[in-house]
């Protein structure tokens, strides 16, 4: 994939215009509720990078090498993806108010985005990084496996390239801080587990929430999110890439690949049979049930 750099040094893998918006076979998915709760979901996520990218910056000052490469890469490439989601988005779902609902995103995802809630160490910190890469990277694998409309599995697949990359420069990245902190295995392992038990929560709920109250209003947000969480992770069983995300979260504990290799039908078996399990909770934690919310 040629590389694409603008006069500002802004690097891209690739350009919106490769994707064809205008050949989306819509009847393919125009029906299918799950896939349009993940499709805004994300693009509500990545679109809102900038203000990621910002505090991340802020708490990597002094860093040109975290820093440089979340202005000229990771920042363009987050907001192309939300942009180019939001315009399949727009292609299939017209009579959706991507603004409106958005607007409401941002304003509840905004805080979590302080850098006040960072890792304890920079170190800390991007391992916590590579979990959430992790995250991103497997989510836009298994819908470019879930769906056979054609132009959803190319964006699915040009977005997914970009998000593997990005999981190896956090990655490189955490070694180098992983050595100057002298950080151990089990505190690894700590922001590891920390940062996997709350990948799904705050941002898919507060997404779901701001799109479900405004086309489904005075109905109940947190009952509909359980039933979602339930028949999207019922999907999603049978099609999630355990292995690939076994493989990438074992990384940051700096194993042999052999015994990699060994852990990992173990921890993709394991996750298998959890993976239902975590849709049951009776809601998303660290949540409250919605306040009223008023669209104007």
């Amino acid at each position: 994939m040629a590389i694409h750099s603008g006069s500002t040094g802004v690097t891209l893998r690739w350009s919106i215009d490769q994707v064809p918006f205008g050949r989306i076979e819509r009847e393919r998915v125009v029906d299918d509720d799950e896939l349009f709760y993940f499709l805004v979901g994300a693009s509500f996520i990545e679109i809102t990078s900038d203000l990621y990218t910002h505090s991340l910056i802020e708490y990597f000052d002094g860093d040109p090498v975290v820093t440089g490469w979340l202005r000229q890469e990771w920042e363009p490439q987050e907001l192309q993806h939300g942009t180019a989601l939001r315009r399949y988005v727009a292609a299939v779902w017209p009579e959706f108010d991507w603004p409106r609902a958005y607007d409401h995103f941002r304003r509840s995802y905004g805080p979590l985005c302080s850098s006040e809630l960072f890792g304890p160490t920079r170190g800390l910190e991007l391992a916590a990084r590579c979990v959430v890469e992790t995250g991103t990277a497997t989510f836009y694998t298994m819908i470019r496996d879930l769906t056979d409309e054609p132009v959803l599995r190319q964006l699915a697949n040009l977005i997914r390239t970009d998000e593997v990359a990005h999981y190896g420069h956090f990655l490189q990245s955490f070694k180098r801080y992983r050595d100057e902190e002298g950080l151990g295995r089990m505190q690894i392992l700590r922001a590891l587990l920390g940062r996997v038990t709350e990948i799904d929560d705050e941002d898919a709920w507060i997404a779901f929430r701001s799109v479900y109250t405004m086309t489904r209003p005075g109905e109940d947000a947190v009952r509909a999110y359980q039933q979602y969480r339930l028949k999207a992770r019922e999907r999603m069983r049978a099609l999630y890439p355990y292995d690939l995300a076994s493989t990438m979260l074992l990384r940051p504990l700096g194993l042999n690949r052999r015994l990699i290799r060994m852990i990992v039908p173990v921890l993709s078996a394991a996750a298998r049979q959890l993976f239902l399990l975590e849709a049951l909770r009776s809601r998303p934690r660290h949540l409250h049930p919605p306040a009223s919310i008023h669209y104007s």
